[in-house]
C-alpha cells in the first residue's frame, strides 16, 4: 500500500512559476497542509509499520519531514526515483516567460503535456520510466510506504498504477489539500 502525497504550497506555486529541478521553500500555507498531511496519516498508519520516503527536493523533502513529526513515523529517507521532472532551463519560469524567450515552442501543445517539450529538459519516456521502475518496488505486497513527491510525478505515478493512457494521466488532479492511497489496483483520493 502507498499513500501517495504532494508536497505543501511553496512560494513558486503562489508565483505561477513552474519549478521542476529547482526548488523554493513552503509557504505558511503550505507547512499548514503538511501537518495537516500529517494528522490525517496518524490516523490511517497507527496499525502497522509504515516507511517515509520523499523526493530529495527540497520542498518534498519538508513536507515529509513535518509530516514524520506529527504523524510519528520514521524520518524520510530521500528516493532520486521520486524527483519532479525537470524543465531544463523552462526550470524557475512562468509561462509567458517560456514564451517570450522560445516562441512558438509550445505551440500546439496542451497545458497538461507541454512539461516534456522544453529544449533540455525531461523527456516523458525518461521520467515515466523512472517513476515506473520505483513504483514497481514500492508495490511489492509486504511494504507499506508513505511516498512524498511532486504534482507532474503524482499524476504519472497514479496514472501508471491505474494503467491510464499518458494524455488521461497527465490531466489528474494534483491537490495539496489532499492525497491519494493507491491498494489493490485501485487509487482513492483522501481529504485531509
Amino acid at each position: 500500500m502507498i499513500y501517495l502525497v504532494r508536497h505543501g504550497e511553496t512560494e513558486f506555486n503562489l508565483a505561477g512559476r513552474y519549478q521542476g529541478g529547482l526548488d523554493s521553500p513552503l509557504t505558511a500555507r503550505g507547512e499548514a497542509q503538511a501537518r495537516a498531511v500529517g494528522e490525517r496519516l496518524r490516523d490511517l498508519t497507527a496499525a502497522e509499520s509504515f516507511e517515509l520516503v520523499a523526493s530529495p527536493l527540497g520542498r518534498a523533502w519538508r513536507t515529509a519531514q513535518i509530516i514524520a513529526e506529527v504523524a510519528g513515523l520514521p524520518a524520510p529517507v530521500a528516493v532520486e526515483g521520486l524527483r519532479e521532472v525537470t524543465l531544463g532551463s523552462w526550470d524557475g519560469l512562468t509561462g509567458e516567460d517560456i514564451d517570450h524567450a522560445w516562441p512558438g515552442a509550445r505551440d500546439g501543445l496542451t497545458r497538461w503535456n507541454w512539461y516534456f517539450a522544453s529544449p533540455d529538459g525531461e523527456r516523458y519516456a525518461g521520467f515515466s520510466g523512472r517513476l515506473a521502475d520505483w513504483l514497481a518496488e514500492a508495490c511489492r505486497p509486504e511494504r507499506r510506504i508513505v511516498a512524498v513527491t511532486h504534482g507532474v510525478a503524482s499524476r504519472v505515478l497514479r496514472g501508471l498504477y491505474a494503467c491510464l493512457p499518458k494524455d488521461e494521466a497527465l490531466k489528474l488532479n494534483v491537490p495539496q489539500d489532499a492525497f491519494f492511497r493507491l491498494d489493490g489496483g485501485e487509487v482513492e483520493r483522501i481529504e485531509i
